[in-house]
């Protein structure tokens, strides 16, 4: 069974930085996902439906929604089944909570997520 846990998460005020961080069970299922699948951060603000914000491949190649383009940085570690990702110059739109996934999502690997508040 696959586990997907983020960490990371807090109050930072609007242009601050935040690194959120993903850890994948460390057992055949998870190492497995960690190598043959596609990951992404996903976010839910409140009213709002979850969306994919940042994707990385096996490769390493990323794509960004447009709205955290040039502000945020997807990065996995196969070895350590970890995913990052780097949100600097945040705004008050950043608010919602952090999810990791496959990409595209896997419904039965959905965690907990982690918070993020952006405010003064």
């Amino acid at each position: 069974q696959v586990q997907l846990v983020e960490s990371g998460g807090g109050l930072v005020h609007p242009g601050g930085s935040q690194r959120l961080s993903c850890a994948a069970s460390r057992n055949i299922f998870g190492i497995t996902v960690f190598s043959i699948k596609d990951l992404g951060w996903y976010r839910q603000a409140p009213g709002n439906q979850r969306e994919l914000v940042a994707a990385i491949s096996l490769d390493g190649s990323t794509n960004y929604t447009d709205h955290v383009k040039g502000r945020f940085t997807i990065s996995r570690d196969n070895a350590k089944t970890m995913v990052y990702l780097q949100m600097n110059n945040l705004k008050p739109d950043d608010t919602a909570v952090y999810y990791c996934n496959t990409d595209p999502a896997t419904e039965r690997y959905w965690g907990q997520g982690t918070q993020v508040t952006v405010s003064s």
